[in-house]
């Protein structure tokens, strides 16, 4: 695997964290505005489900196409175009009001972030020594918890004292973050520049910019010792039963985000405020979550083990939905969802560090896009049940329903990963991974549960 040579580069990854940071605060501000607007306006589940949707189903249908992107063109050329573009479809969703007007432009935001989340994925694991990566990841894990904290709590607060323009028009400044990050970063993926090595040497001796190369080759990936690598999901089962487990988690309790607004709202009789706060405490559950999981993966001296870790916080946040059921009033959420949220934080962390370890650094933004659509398809699945149950059943037994089909689908894996890690354990290292013997890395990172 390819990370950065000599010291860590600790300015790139805190100013990279500041930006997803920044970006996801104005993300989960916008969402949160838009979906209250609508059901202040009396619009019902399915509304709400399709807004969600438009802001997903690019991520599952661009990833493929995103991914490839993100690793053949310069990041910070990337960075800087798509922020700019971003940033001016979020002004003008603050000025439209026709339901269509406003799904085509949530849609188009959401192209960009196709782009710039494998991208931003990608370069982390560049910018750091191979023992540096778990920090890394809890600096940019806690960046993304407290924006996505922060969202829901300025929406709940600014929609109840200016509507939903003035949280749209702050989300379109948070996307200048990318742009001022894309001119700053010195770490860059992508583009064709001169010799790797070359540029590996200057980074070593102290140059002021550090340059990964990644340039695809006919029938496989260019590393800078000249070996040619064909890393596919398909063929490397601990990632496969990893992506599909957490999709197929994902889509059992991804209506939460659904059905939670009308739970809060309606069931328990909860203010925009209260909704905003008791979103928010799952974002803050995460920040604890992807430190201590960052922690634990130092002392994990296998990828086998990293799944098991991604299967059981997978199973903490089903339990904790499926607990959301019997609260009687919207308080009582907070420490559920506070539990979740770590979980939660420690699922990302642990898949991040898995797709670093045993993905080629030239196709791992492929890799970050492809196991990204595995998630947002399985939300969507989510998003579309939710919205539709919701029409014919109240909130609460849908929450309890979905809680307990994820705990039970947790249940169906358990056999299937200790079959693959076992499998797994009983080949060599070197063939297994599509790269140097990862044994030498002592440990290498969207809505919630993603």
């Amino acid at each position: 695997m390819s990370f950065a040579t000599g010291e860590s580069r600790w300015s790139d990854v805190w100013l990279s964290a500041a930006a997803r940071g920044t970006t996801i605060c104005g993300d989960f501000l916008a969402a949160t505005a838009l979906a209250l607007a609508l059901q202040g306006a009396g619009a019902g589940g399915l509304a709400v489900s399709g807004l969600l949707l438009a802001a997903t189903l690019p991520l599952v249908v661009l990833a493929p196409l995103a991914g490839r992107l993100a690793d053949r063109a310069d990041s910070r050329t990337l960075l800087v175009a798509v922020g700019v573009v971003q940033a001016a479809v979020c002004a003008l969703l603050a000025v439209v009001e026709q339901p269509v007007l406003v799904v085509g432009l949530v849609a188009l935001l959401a192209c960009g972030l196709a782009v710039t989340q494998p991208c931003l994925a990608a370069l982390l694991p560049a910018m750091v020594r191979p023992a540096d990566l778990p920090r890394a990841s809890a600096i940019s894990q806690t960046a993304v918890s407290l924006g996505a904290l922060g969202g829901p709590v300025l929406a709940g607060l600014l929609v109840g004292q200016f509507g939903t323009r003035v949280p749209l028009l702050i989300d379109a400044a948070t996307y200048l973050a990318l742009v001022v990050a894309g001119l700053l970063l010195r770490t860059r993926r992508g583009g064709r520049r001169p010799d790797s090595r070359a540029a590996g040497s200057s980074r070593t001796a102290g140059s002021s910019r550090a340059v990964v190369i990644s340039q695809a080759v006919p029938g496989g990936v260019a590393t800078p010792g000249g070996t040619q690598l064909d890393w596919r999901l398909r063929r490397d089962p601990l990632m496969l039963v990893m992506v599909v487990s957490t999709a197929v988690v994902i889509a059992a309790i991804g209506g939460i985000n659904v059905i939670e607004v009308f739970f809060i709202r309606e069931a328990l009789d909860g203010s925009p405020t209260t909704y905003g706060l008791v979103s928010a405490a799952w974002m803050a559950g995460m920040l604890p979550g992807g430190w201590l999981a960052a922690r634990l993966a130092k002392r994990l001296d296998d990828d086998g083990a990293l799944v098991r870790g991604v299967l059981a916080t997978l199973a903490v946040c089903s339990l904790m939905v499926l607990l959301a059921a019997t609260v009687p009033a919207a308080g009582v959420l907070v420490p559920l969802w506070l539990v979740g949220g770590a979980a939660n934080g420690g699922d990302n962390v642990f898949a991040n560090l898995l797709t670093a370890r045993r993905v080629p650094e030239a196709m791992r933004a492929r890799a970050y896009a492809s196991y990204g659509a595995a998630v947002q398809g399985g939300s969507m699945a989510g998003f579309l049940i939710g919205g539709a149950l919701l029409a014919a059943v109240p909130p609460r037994p849908l929450i309890a329903g979905a809680g307990l089909v994820g705990v039970l689908v947790v249940l169906v894996f358990v056999p299937v990963v200790t079959r693959v890690v076992r499998r797994s354990s009983l080949v060599d290292p070197n063939e297994a991974r599509p790269g140097p013997a990862a044994r030498s890395v002592e440990a290498p990172t969207g809505s919630r549960v993603s």
